[in-house]
């Protein structure tokens, strides 16, 4: 099996003597290494399926994985083997062992929405800004594993200590509503093992072997569990490039790479340079934009895939004639190669630029899509079932319970929930518990005591029945129970109900398919308390890729890592944008590097850049200067069009052949 492997990615799969870093440069089959490992270990080296786990961050990344693993075992079981994103994982973690942090095996998984919803009531302000930076600084603490306390500790401006003071209240909020938020995933894990060692023993034994994908992308919480996990032998292959770490801003740490050589004594390190996307011209230019970078380790990427075509840079007049001209490349480069819309991507450093693009892109009649637009799980409709299943899990959850007990309505006011919350948070009980306290009974008319203890005694049927009945059956029971059909046509215009409802249909379906025992997908079978903590986490990693549509990809240089497209435009290549104005101010654009290295190796075989001489901002034009990056390619390789540099004879010449082979081919 390891003969299909080049000679390092087969000495990283055998290794097995200590810890392992596979620095692994983009497209030199890093994924296929660690597929291959988790085979050998099955079948080479006596490891059981379930003593296994690759750890990776994308659900995406994870099922590819899967599928890749499944293939090369050719039908033989991998039942019990852990693919999984590190929040997955800390989730197993959690939900097996709540009681040691005292939590009930049916937290709930907050959202950036729910979250955000406390923040603001914690703060008592609707300042989107302020909420925004406040709900950041929290996320940063807990990436780096800070609890309140040190966080107070070590504030030092006004608004860190405010912030500090804000977690304090944001924590205890989150644990009366038994609810963790998504950076609890990891933080809580790490807690429950260096409180509780039997429980580290316990998941030690369980997981004997670790695969850890994209290793530069970890923060200092994740390297903590990763730690942890692995004990003093360190039984792990970690993966990763330094040269691709672009989530500094999100608290991924690329120190932790050079942690491992300091934690690890032992620590082997298998360098894979060789690349099996991209043309020879493509990788020079990547090499060497890169070389600009001070270097942890150092790596040259090298193809045998042929010279290829030449870079191309233009200069446009403004981001209109940019949009315009990229487009009509585009159009005109899929002609002449009788080549897919999906072969192309345009590549951007923020998702404002896609607007203009977009508009140009409907206006030829181009089918594209665009990645990080809104989530299947981001929609109201699949949002409001969700509170149901919620809520029918957890009923602390109080955020669950106000979505779901005024969605439909069914006669429960405003005036009654802010009794019910007054009452419940002055006697430290979340609403579901309030409403049956005789007390708070007393204080309320007889219809809308009514109206509320028939919502709470449905959703008690529904606890029961959700523990006891195929989920699927509750799942229809629920939304008849609700009339949440006839729900959506009183509300909304005919055409967009049938949509919603579709989508609604779609998303009950697929959780029936991941409820049914042994089903594809459906692992062991999941009741639906089970269900509902995997669409938590699932809406915060990422919606479901279905099969990708024949269409041009438009995406941000962060979402498009780790994709490859046959031809690459890179869009809006100016000091200020890329690297960003801001990163230049603070002194940090050996990142804004990396970001560029990134969109160079997305590309096989041509990578177009373009930039533009002005642009508009805040409604004035301004001169606009070409990127930094654009300076550092190598200029036997690239070909400038529309700029000084640019050589008018050789620009025209080139017009004229391109002219020519059209002609010829409409000709024919």
């Amino acid at each position: 099996m390891l003969s299909k492997l080049n000679a390092p990615q087969r000495e990283a799969a055998k290794y097995l003597d200590g810890p392992l870093l596979v620095l692994a440069g983009a497209g030199s089959g890093k994924t296929r290494v660690i597929t291959h490992k988790i085979v050998y270990l099955i079948e080479q080296c006596g490891y059981s399926p379930r003593e296994i786990a690759a750890i990776t961050f994308t659900n995406k990344a994870a099922r590819e994985m899967q599928e890749r693993v499944a293939q090369l075992m050719e039908g033989k079981s991998t039942k019990g083997l852990t693919i999984a994103t590190f929040h997955s994982l800390g989730l197993q973690m959690l939900r097996a062992e709540a009681a040691l942090l005292g939590y009930k095996p049916q937290f709930s998984i907050l959202d950036s929405a729910d979250s955000f919803k406390i923040l603001s009531d914690v703060l008592a302000t609707t300042d989107k800004q302020l909420l925004r930076k406040t709900q950041w600084q929290i996320s940063s603490w807990k990436n780096a594993f800070m609890s309140p306390d040190q966080a107070k500790a070590s504030a030092d401006d006004e608004l860190k200590v405010a912030a500090a003071k804000v977690y304090q209240l944001y924590q205890q909020t989150l644990k009366a509503y038994q609810a963790v938020d998504f950076d609890d995933l990891i933080k809580l894990p790490v807690e429950l093992f260096e409180q509780h060692p039997q429980a580290l023993e316990k998941w030690q034994r369980k997981l004997k072997y670790l695969l850890i994908d994209e290793y530069q992308d970890t923060n200092s919480c994740q390297y903590r569990l990763v730690k942890l996990l692995t004990g003093i032998e360190g039984r792990f292959t970690a993966v990763g490039d330094d040269d691709q770490a672009i989530y500094g801003w999100r608290g991924a740490d690329v120190e932790n790479l050079r942690q491992l050589t300091e934690d690890f004594s032992r620590l082997k390190v298998i360098k894979l340079e060789q690349n099996y996307r991209s043309t020879v011209r493509i990788l020079r230019a990547a090499n060497q934009v890169i070389a600009n970078n001070p270097k942890l380790f150092d790596k040259k990427l090298w193809s045998d895939l042929g010279t290829g075509e030449q870079l191309q840079v233009s200069a446009a007049r403004d981001e209109d004639h940019e949009a315009e001209s990229v487009v009509m490349k585009l159009m005109a480069h899929k002609f002449e190669h009788r080549t897919r819309h999906a072969d192309y991507a345009i590549l951007y450093r923020g998702n404002h630029q896609a607007r203009i693009i977009e508009q140009q892109l409907r206006n030829n009649k181009i089918p594209y899509t665009i990645s990080g637009g809104q989530s299947f799980f981001d929609k109201a409709e699949i949002k409001d079932i969700v509170s149901y299943l919620r809520l029918i899990a957890n009923e602390d959850d109080d955020p669950a319970f106000i979505r779901a007990a005024t969605t439909p309505k069914k006669g429960i006011g405003n005036t009654t929930l802010e009794r019910l919350g007054t009452y419940a948070s002055a006697h430290h009980l979340s609403l579901f518990a309030a409403a049956f306290e005789g007390e708070f009974q007393r204080e309320l008319g007889n219809k809308q005591l009514d109206d509320l203890l028939t919502f709470c005694q449905y959703i008690q049927r529904l606890q029961e029945r959700a523990v006891r009945d195929p989920a699927g059956e509750v799942l229809d029971d629920l939304l008849n129970g609700i009339q949440y059909e006839a729900f959506l046509y009183d509300s909304e215009e005919s055409r967009s109900a049938e949509t919603k409802w579709n989508n609604l249909q779609e998303f009950i379906g697929w959780l029936k398919k991941k409820s049914e025992p042994e089903s594809e997908g459906g692992d062991d079978g999941r009741n639906l308390l089970e269900l509902t903590q995997m669409v938590s986490l699932m809406s915060m990693l990422e919606g479901r890729e279905n099969g990708e549509p024949d269409a041009v990809k438009l995406s941000t240089l962060h979402a498009a890592k780790g994709l490859e497209y046959g031809h690459v435009f890179l869009i809006g290549c100016e000091e200020g944008i890329l690297p960003h104005r801001e990163s230049i101010d603070t002194d940090r654009v050996e990142e804004e590097r990396r970001l560029m290295y990134v969109g160079i190796t997305r590309a096989q075989k041509s990578l177009h850049i373009s930039w533009c001489r002005k642009r508009k901002r805040a409604g004035e034009t301004e001169a606009c200067e070409p990127s930094r990056f654009i300076a550092e390619l190598p200029a036997d390789d690239v070909r400038h069009f529309g700029s000084p540099s640019a050589d008018p004879v050789a620009s025209k010449e080139h017009g004229r052949e391109r002219m020519a082979q059209i002609r010829a081919m409409l000709g024919k």
